[in-house]
């Protein structure tokens, strides 16, 4: 996306307020010409409070929708455990071996498994539960000094705590909500007794505030939690605390197999610490060493571990780190690379004196200043596709950066900028360059990396990789038939489907195939492949006398010698805002019984390309009173396979469906399943008399066709 080199704030809010405008509109195209499955679907709006200390209990009280008879609360860690107390409260039980991060919280009801909600675990915290009126000063709630402070936004109203501090102490005050999944957009104003302003701040990582100040007296000092837009009932986890808080780490990339010696910046960083040249907040950061050894797998499988759920990297939580191979320390997003890694050296500002590389290149680097302009140089090897990218969203930097190529006589060879995919649920949209072109051997060129805003400081990392390209792919999956939160919750006899998001780099075009591990008894799989395409369909059906069940499975992808799990990801919120986290599991719930369920007559064929094939498609009604017609289209279809929509009429078991296969489609095998859309008789509340109609939306098992070159 081409933007000015210089902008207003006015012009950036404007350009918000447009993007989000268009996206609105998007979304309600989307949502009103695709028919999602209307059955019960559990969701978890938000939960309070949003975190414990480690070894300590918890009362967890859970609001959302369709969480009918929801007696169980599942957790990502084995360490976190809970038992239902009543109707949507449950006493969480934290081991005091759990380590301190954020964690996945998912509700167990008869209809299925819930979206997930984050829930902070710390450690050395003492917890406080907001209580009683506190909405002006003299009414401000007395709280220790490292403590985390759980409370919920009250609509117009600000919140008031009172905290002791000595003179001298460096104070760090973090609030927590866009990071734990609620929408509070909050800010902080911390004041002394006589109302004198000391600190302030609105957005330090992403919507969440960060505000700090050096105690000048012993004394009671004021915190003031404001919601910026008005609103009540929204959860927010405020840590006001002395000890170590991290800021950033240096350099942001590390070899594989390799321990590195890493900066830590931020705060209170204990008697090893000195102060750093970097000031925030008009505060120097502190710095020490560190040394951090990734696993060694990481590289190999191209995986990203972290600790802290990758949530504000941005404005909105986004699944950002869908591309990234790298680890979290300290919760700090690091890039896992296969070679050394280079640190900027400036001045390099000048398109004259750049700094000078070898190939293949990762640069750790930052905008040290505003308005710097970073310039490098390198020769390529030899000629042919190089691929270019700049990480900094996708390790949690600060910065809005693109960049320019040029070559030895000043012509510009290419600009990249924004990348990455938004499709129904998933959003994998980030700020970073990314691309790949072609060079010339021998061939001296330059590149500039640059913010669009000119902002610089401690804040504003970022990566360079310059190498030859090399084919590689990451794979995102994400519940498919509802575009807002959801599960993947499969009723006995039925199927779902997942929504594969495929990026491609170094010039990859597959085939890739997918299969999953772990599945437990009465569920099934089949290895899907996806052929020259960026999105396919997972389809996981289970017998109609599957055992309950709810816990995780795993899918990975292969191609040629490649191998890479698929990253889970969940839809965070139901309004028009695009956005989407990672997950640490893929949750599957298997219970009750489907409506009806759709069975290719045949589960493998072989078609010719430019040829056409029919296809008996069955239909199993499982619910007695379902005898109305069911609609079939296909379900992300490749674009080379087409068919029309047919209906299996009422009351009947099977339709015969065409296949179209285009004489240009390229020879390999494809996995396809059809879309079911029937009106089934339903009803949530069994005490009403009458059931009504409601369009249920269900895939039929996968048909994997191979596809021959056409004749000649």
């Amino acid at each position: 996306m081409k933007r000015a080199k210089s902008i207003s704030s006015r012009d950036q809010r404007e350009r918000s307020l447009r993007s989000r405008l268009l996206w609105l509109t998007v979304v309600g195209l989307v949502l009103t010409s695709t028919a999602r499955a209307d059955l019960p679907s559990p969701r978890i709006d938000r939960i309070t409070p949003l975190g414990g200390s480690s070894g300590s209990n918890v009362d967890i009280e859970v609001q959302g929708a369709d969480l009918q008879d929801a007696t169980k609360l599942i957790a990502d860690h084995p360490g976190i455990t809970a038992t239902h107390v009543k109707d949507r409260i449950f006493r969480v039980t934290i081991a005091a071996d759990v380590p301190a991060g954020t964690y996945d919280l998912r509700v167990v009801s008869k209809y299925g498994v819930s979206s997930p909600r984050l829930f902070a675990v710390s450690k050395g915290l003492t917890e406080v539960l907001k209580k009683g009126q506190i909405a002006e000063m003299a009414l401000a709630m007395a709280v220790p000094m490292n403590c985390a402070v759980n409370g919920s936004s009250e609509q117009g109203k600000d919140d008031f705590y009172r905290f002791p501090a000595k003179k001298g102490q460096r104070i760090v005050l973090d609030c927590f909500a866009q990071r734990l999944d609620s929408q509070l957009d909050a800010s902080l104003v911390i004041t002394d007794g006589e109302g004198r302003q000391l600190a302030s701040n609105a957005d330090a990582i992403g919507k969440d505030p960060i505000a700090e100040f050096i105690a000048p007296v012993d004394a009671d000092y004021f915190v003031t939690v404001n919601d910026l837009s008005n609103r009540g009932g929204l959860p927010y986890r405020l840590v006001i605390s002395d000890q170590q808080h991290t800021e950033n780490l240096f350099p942001r990339a590390l070899q594989a197999g390799k321990p590195s010696v890493v900066t830590v910046y931020g705060r209170n960083l204990g008697k090893d610490a000195k102060p750093s040249k970097w000031l925030v907040n008009d505060l120097l950061l502190d710095e020490m060493p560190e040394t951090v050894d990734p696993p060694a797998d990481i590289f190999r499988r191209g995986l990203f571990r972290f600790t802290d759920h990758p949530t504000a990297h941005s404005v909105l939580p986004t699944a950002a780190t869908a591309t990234l191979v790298g680890v979290q320390h300290r919760g700090v997003p690091l890039l896992v690379c296969n070679t050394p890694v280079t640190l900027e050296v400036e001045p390099n500002d000048d398109p004259k004196t750049p700094q000078k590389l070898t190939l293949p290149a990762v640069v750790s680097a930052r905008f040290d200043k505003e308005r710097d302009a970073d310039w490098y140089e390198f020769e390529a090897s030899e000629t042919g596709s190089y691929s270019i990218e700049v990480f900094c969203e996708r390790i949690a930097g600060r910065a809005d950066p693109y960049l320019v190529v040029m070559d030895d006589k000043d012509n510009r060879v290419i600009e990249f900028d924004d990348f990455g995919a938004r499709v129904n649920a998933f959003d994998g949209h980030v700020r970073d360059p990314s691309g790949s072109t072609n060079l010339t051997a021998k061939k001296t060129y330059r590149v500039l990396v640059q913010d669009r805003y000119r902002r610089g400081g401690a804040r504003y990392q970022y990566v360079l990789t310059i190498r030859k390209a090399v084919p590689d792919f990451h794979i995102a999956a994400i519940h498919q038939q509802n575009p807002g939160p959801g599960s993947t919750s499969i009723r006995r006899g039925g199927a779902t489907s997942l929504d594969l998001v495929v990026h491609n780099f170094g010039g990859f075009t597959g085939p890739i195939t997918i299969t999953a591990e772990n599945l437990p008894k009465g569920l099934h799989a089949v290895p899907t492949t996806i052929t020259s395409d960026t999105r396919g369909t997972f389809v996981l059906w289970a017998d109609k006398d599957a055992p309950d069940f709810v816990g995780p499975v795993k899918l990975v992808a292969t191609a040629n010698a490649i191998t890479r799990d698929v990253r889970p990801y969940t839809r965070v919120w139901a309004n028009g805002d695009a956005t989407s986290r990672p997950t640490r599991e893929l949750i599957i719930f298997i219970g009750e019984t489907s409506p009806y369920a759709l069975t290719p007559a045949v589960e493998t064929l072989t078609i010719e390309a430019g040829k056409k094939m029919d296809v008996v498609v069955k239909c199993e009604r499982l619910w007695p009173d379902l005898r109305g017609p069911v609609t079939l289209t296909s379900a992300l279809f490749p674009g080379s396979i087409k068919m029309s929509p047919l209906t299996i009429a009422e009351g009947k078991t099977e339709a015969t469906a065409t296949l179209d296969i285009s004489g240009n489609t390229k020879p390999g095998t494809y996995t396809v399943s059809f879309m079911g859309q029937g009106q089934v008789p339903f009803i949530a509340d069994p005490a009403k008399p009458t059931k009504a109609n409601t369009l249920v939306q269900i895939p039929s098992r996968p048909l994997i066709i191979h596809v021959t070159e056409a004749k000649k």
